[in-house]
């Protein structure tokens, strides 16, 4: 896991360039390295995983120099590509890997990837980049093009270090008060700065941006449906393909632990994850807060009786949360997900004291087994677990703001409605934040986060089953369930979904009443305030700290906001 930026055209300087590295150095700290040339600066931010040595520092060139790679993420299946390439390698390295699939294979090579990963390849002499985003987006790639400049990062911070203005995205903000969207998966909460999409490359010739897809997912899939296999027979080779992805994510020069949650997606990754590579040598990770009525300790606790893993259970303390509230904002730049995400990110701070530089979780199974409780609901559109009424507050936004949002609409490529659901949260809504969450937080400390269940095989081959192996009888992801019930008792391997919880709704209407109200305030005094209605929100707030906290999201997007205009 990395850092990487760079600068194409005619605003291309050293000095731009170092300040873009410096700002996300908390991704690679362990080297920097930068190629110079007249009209192309590029960058790069080490955190090393895979051959520790000098050798395998980036930019990483080829022999003859021509072509400077910059890569950000992992190449599981480096070995076994490696073994199909001509190419006289001189390290233990992915990232050589990966040149040399490019330089034997072109853009052809990014179907052969298994793993997560953004890139860029400049061609010193055809002065051209090819870049390139892993299927479903893992590893970010942010940038911004004007008529003479093309610059691109891992963060958005790096380009507001060069001469590029901030300034706020009214659309994308005005949909996330309205309709709870964090953005399409081509833009930003700022304008102008624009993402490459997951499953895309770009080209940057001469000036000109050519963006193309690489990625098919709803063609692939087919491959799955020709042939339909029967509960055991697929349950079998699902088992079989994590049991793969396991293994290859376990490819590291560096200690690697796990986040384990109450949950059956974790509890069954971390019992395979054992039986591959014994108890001990693995480390689990689990946040508390303390509260009873929220904490999964009991049921972390009921899973480690079973796997005697060494057990470190982070505590999140609501004396903590103002800060590290304000340092999270700080690396995710735009809106994230409350206090679940800073208590995750606990996990991460641990870890690195701890000097456990990569850790697996469990993120991805309810999106391709059909796990969360609105798959079953024909009518509840809303995408929050555990809620039935709409969370977002259109009554607090100004016309102002109400002007420039739009309903983001989704594709719908499948006849079937659940498809068409699940679709949308891989590769739309739930997915795409939760990684850029996840990226950011595990970034901020130094730390690697791999996700088995999200290899591109399981997600197409989950995809594709049919209902009935998915929902049973309202037992949903019945074949995680069965699958773990092979080494899990009953408790962990059908325990109904609980949403990642922490006591938000209580503390924000109490112990951190005065942070939401500094908060608000802020909004009130800033360039920001005729996006509201304030006497709305006043309302609001009062009955929220009054009782009425079904949902606490629209208090949290109005802090989040606050924390971020104070940065």
């Amino acid at each position: 896991m990395c850092g990487i930026a760079g600068i194409l055209g005619g605003n291309a300087n050293e000095v731009l360039l170092t300040n873009m590295l410096k700002s996300q150095t908390h991704r690679g700290p362990d080297n920097t390295g930068s190629f110079i040339s007249k009209n192309a600066c590029i960058g790069h931010n080490r955190l090393s995983i895979i051959d520790l040595s000098q050798s395998a520092n980036q930019p990483f060139q080829d022999v003859f120099k021509r072509y400077q790679l910059i890569f950000n993420g992992e190449i599981y299946n480096y070995l076994e590509l490696k073994s199909q390439l001509n190419y006289n390698f001189k390290t233990n390295s992915d990232t050589e890997v990966l040149l040399a699939a490019y330089l034997e294979w072109g853009k052809e090579c990014l179907n052969k990837l298994n793993g997560m990963f953004s890139f860029a390849i400049f061609d010193t002499k055809e002065n051209k980049l090819f870049a390139a985003r892993d299927r479903f987006g893992v590893k970010p790639f942010y940038y911004y093009n004007d008529a003479t400049t093309f610059y691109f990062a891992s963060e958005i911070k790096a380009l507001f270090k060069t001469e590029i203005i901030k300034k706020p995205n009214k659309k994308v903000w005005a949909n996330y008060f309205l309709f709870g969207s964090y953005g399409l998966p081509n833009e930003t909460f700022w304008e102008k700065i624009n993402q490459l999409p997951g499953g895309h490359y770009l080209e940057f010739d001469q000036g000109e941006l050519n963006i193309k897809k690489w990625y098919f997912f709803e063609e692939e899939i087919k491959k799955y449906t020709k042939v339909k296999l029967s509960y055991l027979d697929a349950k079998k080779e699902y088992k079989d393909l994590l049991k793969n992805s396991i293994k290859i994510r376990f490819r590291a020069d560096v200690p690697i632990g796990f986040n384990l949650s109450g949950g059956v997606d974790s509890s069954t990754l971390l019992s395979l994850v054992n039986q591959e590579h014994g108890t001990e040598s693995v480390k689990a990770f689990t946040f508390y807060s303390g509260d009873d009525n929220y904490d999964e300790i009991p049921w972390v606790e009921e899973m480690i009786s079973y796997t005697k893993n060494p057990l470190e259970k982070v505590l999140l303390k609501i004396t903590d949360i103002e800060k590290l509230a304000n340092k999270i904002s700080y690396h995710q730049d735009e809106p994230f997900g409350g206090i679940p995400t800073i208590a995750y990110a606990n996990i991460f701070k641990r870890a690195k004291l701890l000097k456990t530089k990569v850790l697996l979780d469990g993120q991805g199974m309810d999106e391709q087994w059909a796990g969360y409780d609105y798959y079953l609901s024909k009518n509840n559109t809303n995408t929050i677990q555990g809620l039935n009424q709409s969370p977002f507050k259109d009554n607090v936004v100004s016309e102002y703001l109400f002007q420039y949002a739009s309903k983001p609409e989704y594709p719908k490529p499948f006849e079937d409605e659940l498809l068409n659901k699940q679709y949308r949260d891989i590769f739309y809504t739930k997915i795409p934040r939760a990684l850029r969450f996840n990226d950011r937080i595990s970034m901020a400390y130094s730390t690697e986060l791999r996700e088995p269940f999200l290899d591109y095989r399981l997600v197409e081959f989950a995809f594709s089953q049919p209902l009935e192996y998915k929902i049973i009888d309202n037992i949903q992801k019945k074949m995680i369930r069965d699958i773990a019930s092979e080494s899990l008792n009953d408790n962990i391997s059908y325990a109904p979904k609980r949403p990642l919880q922490t006591p938000q709704r209580e503390w924000l209407a109490k112990e951190l009443q005065e942070l939401v109200t500094i908060n608000l305030n802020k909004i009130k005094q800033s360039e920001y305030s005729n996006w509201f209605n304030f006497r709305e929100i006043d309302k609001e707030w009062e009955q929220y700290k009054k009782g009425k906290n079904e949902s606490s999201f629209h208090i949290w997007q109005w802090l989040n906001l606050g924390l971020i205009i104070g940065l």
